[in-house]
């Protein structure tokens, strides 16, 4: 009688052990996933040298998520959610073993190698688009109510850090060790993530009637439209949420060019890669600390996102010019600073201007209008790389020019100022 109650009422503290089970498999995961996206862009780039190859692989690894999620979203709602999780982990692993061992062969010839690549980069998208519903529904099951806050925020503090270890160390390990063992390592942390996520014992879920998943892609249509009805009505919202579609999309050929950028603009190694990914990491999390600190209200915060805002492209305009290694991880880590200082004061500027009732849908849609061009840019920004042969300089200032006049266009209009100036 007395487990059934304490069943009942969920655990009793935060550090239980369900929850350090399935928080430090996620960390662990998370390194090696981060090891993988650093050598994918690596190893794609020592075996065809193409930047498009480059653009279409991060694409391939994005795409899936931005188109699945809202199924797996369902699903999640729908099915064992813990069983949804071991199921990708282990789905990733076999994944991420078969390439690393098919690499370490070392018989296949390029195109296939090439094949086998973009076969795990779709497999990873997949995997995640219905991996992080489920793992987010699963969070506040496994903590006590007035602490799912914390847990949030140790699960986050765990991606950051294991992305800022992998990408310090990544380009360190692509050296020494090579891609096939990075993507080996990378196959066994999926499968270590599974043993955890095995081991969690979730408290029963209340009965709900279910729900078929036409039924529910219609009630997802619906909750966008609602969304988008809010977003078109309100002035100037619109254009605000211009500025960080346009930042995303035009800034993926300087994500896409950047291990290129490492080797014909610095002459360095692929470990400079990795420093330079892990200093704008860094500069994120200063940023988010600086605007945790920021208490600015209505025109006051609007003039400062204004300004943040039309900077935003001036580390475009200047990188391509660069050619000292340590001046460029300045400029990563300044990049990351003003970039983490705008994501925060942008979203606060959302969830203090929009109805509780209509909160989750706009941020949910303004998610998906910021992200849903980065494959996009992602590829084109490949094809732009090969078509002007690399000319870092060319492609990062167009980059920066472009993003310039959108957001001008964008902090041009009253509606969107006077939209800035609210809250």
């Amino acid at each position: 009688m007395e487990m059934s109650e304490r069943s009942i009422a969920g655990p009793a503290r935060l550090a239980n052990r369900n929850f350090l089970l399935l928080w430090q498999g996620q960390a662990i995961s998370q390194l090696g996933n981060q090891a993988f996206a650093l050598t994918m862009s690596l190893w794609s780039m020592e075996i065809s040298g193409s930047a498009s190859l480059m653009g279409l692989l991060l694409a391939a690894t994005t795409l899936p998520t931005s188109l699945l999620a809202p199924l797996g979203g369902a699903l999640a709602d729908r099915l064992p959610r813990l069983r949804i999780l071991v199921a990708c982990d282990a789905i990733a692993a076999a994944a991420m073993l078969g390439l690393g061992g098919a690499a370490l062969l070392g018989s296949l010839s390029k195109p296939a190698l090439v094949t086998l690549l973009f076969a795990a980069a779709l497999i990873s998208g997949v995997v995640n688009a219905f991996f992080q519903p489920a793992l987010t529904a699963s969070i506040p099951d496994l903590v006590p109510a007035d602490r799912v806050t914390a847990a949030n925020s140790l699960n986050q503090l765990s991606i950051r850090s294991a992305v800022l270890m992998g990408q310090a160390i990544g380009g360190v390990l692509f050296r020494l060790a090579g891609a096939p063992r990075i993507f080996l390592f990378d196959g066994l942390t999926f499968l270590y993530c599974a043993g955890s996520e095995a081991l969690v014992r979730m408290p029963p879920r209340p009965a709900r009637p279910r729900v078929g998943l036409a039924a529910s892609v219609g009630q997802f249509r619906s909750s966008l439209r609602e969304g988008w009805a809010y977003v078109t009505g309100t002035p100037g919202l619109l254009g605000y949420m211009a500025a960080p579609a346009a930042y995303n999309f035009f800034s993926m050929p300087v994500g896409v060019l950047l291990p290129f950028f490492v080797a014909i603009n610095l002459h360095a190694g692929p470990e400079w890669y990795g420093f330079l990914l892990a200093a704008m990491t860094c500069g994120s999390i200063a940023g988010y600390l600086g605007a945790g600190m920021v208490r600015l209200r209505g025109r006051a915060r609007g003039r400062l996102l204004a300004t943040l805002i039309a900077l935003s492209p001036v580390p475009m305009l200047m990188t391509g010019f660069v050619h000292r290694p340590w001046l460029a991880l300045a400029m990563a880590f300044g990049l990351g600073a003003l970039l983490g200082l705008i994501n925060v004061q942008m979203i606060s500027q959302l969830q203090t201007t929009t109805p509780a009732a209509l909160r989750g849908r706009v941020l949910g849609l303004w998610t998906s209008l910021a992200t849903a061009l980065i494959p996009l840019g992602m590829a084109l920004g490949g094809i732009a790389g090969d078509l002007t042969g690399k000319n870092i300089p060319l492609v990062f200032t167009s980059c920066g020019v472009l993003t310039m006049a959108v957001n001008a266009a964008s902090l041009g209009r009253r509606s969107t100022r006077d939209f800035l100036a609210r809250g």
